[in-house]
């Protein structure tokens, strides 16, 4: 399948395939997942990163050499997830695009008041997130994400390929059926550039005002948004 005709493809095309290749992929490897990813759309697909690691990012300038990977700089990330990004892009075959809010924090401080993340985090993640990347993906018919089943009881039906409705895209999770274990050893295996704060109690990067460390036995999300009902940014649901 050609990059022109999937250029030319309407969102119902785009959907139909999605679904199939969903079926058709679940038991591949990330590797031949990508792999169709790259000769199915080329240079319409990228990769979204938190720069908790470089995994993903890796696997897929492997299918697709100088693959955009896109990354959201919300104004509110650890300096260590800016390093991870700075050196994922010096030192993978990737190109890293840099997405930013309308507003600048001070800004929406303005606009909202400060601390919004606290009062209402669904609107800040709208606001700095979810609006970015949908104006983010514009020139794109699929993007790649590192979502894993087993990072939690939300994402344990995460197809590997899928249909983004919200955001009328092909959906691609390769590693959707890796566990923790595989990400670890592909990690050593291939000597990959993870994000220090894995190393220092924090299982899964966001925010700094909405990340905490983990405690014992908590699944790797439970960081997130501490103390609330919220589990997802808006990103993927």
């Amino acid at each position: 399948m050609s990059t022109v005709s999937t250029q030319e493809r309407s969102a119902a095309d785009l959907k139909e395939l999605a679904e199939q290749a969903g079926r058709d992929l679940e038991e591949a490897s990330a590797a031949e997942i990508l792999s169709w990813a790259a000769e199915t759309f080329g240079k319409r697909l990228c990769v979204t990163s938190s720069m908790e690691d470089a995994v993903v990012a890796h696997l897929a300038s492997r299918a697709l050499p100088g693959v955009d990977v896109l990354f959201l700089d919300t104004g509110y990330h650890f300096p260590e997830t800016i390093g991870t990004r700075d050196a994922v892009d010096v030192v993978l075959d990737v190109n890293v695009v840099t997405l930013t809010p309308r507003q600048t924090v001070a800004q929406q401080d303005a606009e909202y008041g400060p601390r919004l993340y606290e009062r209402n985090p669904d609107l800040c993640c709208r606001l700095r997130k979810v609006e970015p990347l949908v104006e983010g993906l514009k020139g794109y018919d699929a993007w790649v994400t590192g979502l894993r089943r087993d990072e939690s009881p939300t994402r344990a039906g995460t197809p590997v390929v899928g249909w983004d409705d919200a955001r009328q895209k092909v959906k691609i999770s390769p590693i959707a059926r890796w566990t923790q274990s595989d990400v670890d050893a592909y990690i050593e295996e291939h000597g990959m550039l993870t994000n220090p704060l894995l190393m220092d109690g924090y299982g899964s990067i966001g925010c700094a005002p909405c990340t905490r460390r983990l405690l014992e036995g908590e699944d790797a999300r439970a960081g997130r948004w501490g103390g609330r009902a919220k589990t997802e940014c808006g990103l993927h649901g």
